[in-house]
């Protein structure tokens, strides 16, 4: 792909994002909830959008379109069950909204918090999501990274790529906070969803038509249309990277936050259908261009350039193949700048706002803003050392962020669970979980994120069973959902 072409495109992306983050501004963004939830004002649409931009990151056609490359059709089980995991929004996103706008939440870990009555809880937590953020967010800038240096042919390194993401994710988060991200997320996933469809409709033409396409599979290699295939996707390891992705849309807070944001239930629910829409849609893409690339180039060391090799195919337009490349860069971007402001959100709230006491709206949004450039700092680290496989790394983050589960399903409808059980279940699991991925070790054939859901599960409920709850909270929290959502019906 021509190099000029590339700074062209990167060009004319960047000032049509700049001048939408811009026109985002309305009003002061003088407090928290302007900032960080956009007043709770997001329509529908926008929300939808925004959300699926977010979401659907560099892991999608970078991340899922190498794990295809790397193991088949495992991959696509693997994805169809984090969109069945979705379907957790439509049980618990009307309970978050209730309780956020009953009692001004900014953050999940702020409900937890306040639910359990413990301001330690509220620490925990938000440190937890901040530890296994910073990865998460570092596998986007990879992703960056591989796609501008392998749709360059090497000429634009890996490290200018991560730099370019960086810069653009805080200046996004700057504008206007969350506003300017869910506006930019919007125009993002609609050239990312289109561009990415027509790259593989020219793609299947190139390699023979739908007829062909599957038949060069079955004929040469069969075990890329099987489970486990070639041996990638064994039982343990399927179940090890599905579960955590399962329980994605309520354990990561940079998604669960948004749950605050929409104007109305009946905005949230058109959130949801219109992600699910879109994601099995990108799904299926995604799918096609992990098989797309090892047709055209099997052998590759690396699976995360199964992407850079679709784009640069000879069936796939120059012009197309930019505009699709802009619309994973911007999807990446997206979900850093999202991460970056939900990590400045919960320690600028509920590690910064409960250790100093009596600090003022304002002065927490001045933390959070301070803190935006470290974290992306931190990521920028973490991204230089170029580990491989961007899905697995994704779900490695995930792994760390599943401990809250069962605090969260507590939050909602055990109305024993208490702050003890929450710490236990947060710090000794999630301790856990990152001395596993550091050793990268399987007890008994278990990947991490299966020892962090079993190992919170148990200390949350056995930790409780034997210390007080909060009653008065507890009761007060949980009926008054039950109150709002039989009013809704």
């Amino acid at each position: 792909m021509n190099v000029s072409l590339i700074w062209w495109g990167l060009g004319i992306y960047i000032i049509i994002s700049l001048v939408v983050a811009f026109l985002s501004r309305t009003g002061k963004q003088t407090n928290m909830d302007a900032y960080f939830l956009g007043d709770r004002k997001l329509g529908g649409f926008v929300s939808a959008l925004s959300y699926s931009a977010t979401t659907y990151s560099a892991f999608m056609l970078v991340g899922l379109a190498g794990l295809t490359y790397q193991g088949g059709i495992g991959a696509l089980g693997f994805e169809l069950i984090y969109l069945m995991g979705v379907s957790l929004i439509a049980f618990f996103g009307p309970r978050f909204w209730i309780v956020g706008k009953k009692y001004g939440y900014i953050t999940p870990s702020e409900m937890i918090g306040d639910r359990y009555q413990s301001k330690a809880a509220a620490i925990a937590i938000a440190v937890s999501n901040c530890i296994f953020l910073i990865p998460y967010s570092a596998v986007q800038l990879a992703g960056v990274g591989y796609l501008l240096q392998g749709v360059s042919d090497q000429q634009i390194s890996f490290r200018t790529g991560v730099i370019i993401a960086v810069v653009l994710a805080i200046f996004f988060a700057y504008i206007a906070g969350i506003r300017s991200v869910a506006w930019t997320d919007s125009l993002q996933s609609l050239f990312m969803i289109v561009g990415s469809t027509l790259v593989v409709l020219f793609l299947i033409r190139e390699l023979g038509g739908m007829t062909g396409f599957f038949r060069q599979l079955e004929n040469h290699h069969p075990e890329m249309l099987t489970v486990p295939g070639n041996g990638y996707f064994s039982f343990l390891t399927f179940i090890g990277l599905t579960i955590p992705w399962f329980f994605f849309s309520i354990s990561n807070p940079q998604v669960s936050q948004r749950l605050f944001m929409p104007a109305s239930l009946k905005s949230m629910r058109h959130m949801l259908l219109g992600f699910m829409i879109f994601g099995f849609i990108y799904t299926l893409v995604s799918i096609f261009w992990g098989y797309s690339a090892f047709l055209l180039e099997p052998g590759l060391d690396n699976p995360d350039l199964a992407t850079p090799v679709v784009l640069t195919s000879s069936g796939v337009p120059p012009v197309l193949g930019v505009i699709v490349m802009i619309g994973i860069i911007a999807a990446a971007v997206s979900t850093i700048d999202s991460i970056l402001l939900t990590v400045s959100s919960m320690f600028a709230k509920d590690v910064y706002g409960n250790i100093r006491k009596d600090t003022t709206d304002q002065v927490q949004l001045k933390i959070g803003k301070y803190i935006i450039p470290v974290i992306a700092l931190l990521a920028y680290i973490f991204a230089e050392l170029q580990l491989n496989l961007i899905a697995v790394l994704s779900v490695a983050s995930s792994a760390g962020l599943i401990v809250v589960v069962p605090t969260i399903f507590g939050a909602f409808f055990w109305k024993k669970g208490t702050a003890a059980g929450v710490l236990a279940s947060t710090t000794i699991p999630g301790a856990v979980v990152l001395l596993l991925e550091l050793l990268q070790a399987k007890p008994l054939g278990l990947a991490s994120g299966l020892w962090g859901l079993i190992l919170s599960t148990l200390l949350f409920i056995g930790v409780s069973l034997f210390t007080k709850p909060p009653a008065d909270k507890a009761n007060a929290f949980i009926d008054y959902i039950k109150k709002n959502l039989q009013s809704e019906k």
